[in-house]
C-alpha cells in the first residue's frame, strides 16, 4: 500500500534547518501518523512521501512556500501594553493566544517597554528551508471517522469526538 489521499501514513522523521541544526524529531515520541491528503503536514513534504511504501526513506527539501510560508511584515504588530493586563510576568519570548478572524493564533512577544508589547504572529519557522530525513513505517486505510474528522485517532488525538 502506498501514501496517497485518505490513507493513514506513518512516518520517522528528523527535522533540521540550513545550518543542519536539529529542529524537530520523532525519535523520543514515536512515528508521526498523518491523514495524507488532508493537509495534515506542510504541502512539500507531503507531495514527496505521495506514493511512497512502508519502508521507503527520503530526504526532503522543502522550500519556505511549500512549508510554514515566508516572513511577513504584516503579522508584527505593536500593541498598547495596556490592552494586556490580566497577564502576569510579561515577558520578552512569551506565548500568547490571540483571538483573530480566522481563530485562535499563537503569537510570541518579541519587544517590550513600559507603553507597548510587540507581538510577531509569524510561524516559528516561516521562511525557513526545511530538511527533513523521513522513513515511512507504516501505510493503512484512514476509518470512517478519521476521513470525517480530517485526522487520525489514536495517541496525540485531544479532543471529544462524541
Amino acid at each position: 500500500m502506498n501514501a496517497e489521499k485518505d490513507k493513514a501514513v506513518s512516518i520517522e522523521y528528523t527535522l533540521k534547518d540550513d545550518e543542519g541544526t536539529l529542529l524537530d524529531s520523532s525519535e523520543d515520541r514515536g512515528p508521526l501518523t498523518y491523514l495524507h491528503g488532508a493537509q495534515n503536514i506542510v504541502p512539500g513534504l507531503e507531495s514527496q512521501i505521495e506514493g511512497k511504501a512502508v519502508g521507503d526513506q527520503l530526504t526532503a527539501v522543502v522550500e519556505p512556500e511549500q512549508a510554514y510560508g515566508l516572513r511577513t511584515d504584516d503579522l508584527v504588530e505593536a500593541i498598547p501594553r495596556e490592552n494586556l493586563p490580566d497577564i502576569p510576568n510579561l515577558a520578552v519570548g512569551m506565548q500568547l493566544e490571540a483571538q483573530t478572524p480566522e481563530g485562535i493564533r499563537i503569537v510570541l512577544v518579541t519587544a517590550m517597554d513600559d507603553e507597548t508589547v510587540t507581538i510577531d504572529a509569524n510561524h516559528p519557522l516561516a521562511g525557513e528551508t526545511l530538511h527533513f530525513d523521513v522513513t515511512v513505517v507504516d501505510v493503512r486505510d484512514a476509518t470512517a471517522d478519521e476521513l470525517e474528522h480530517g485526522h487520525i485517532h489514536g495517541p496525540g488525538c485531544d479532543h471529544d469526538h462524541e
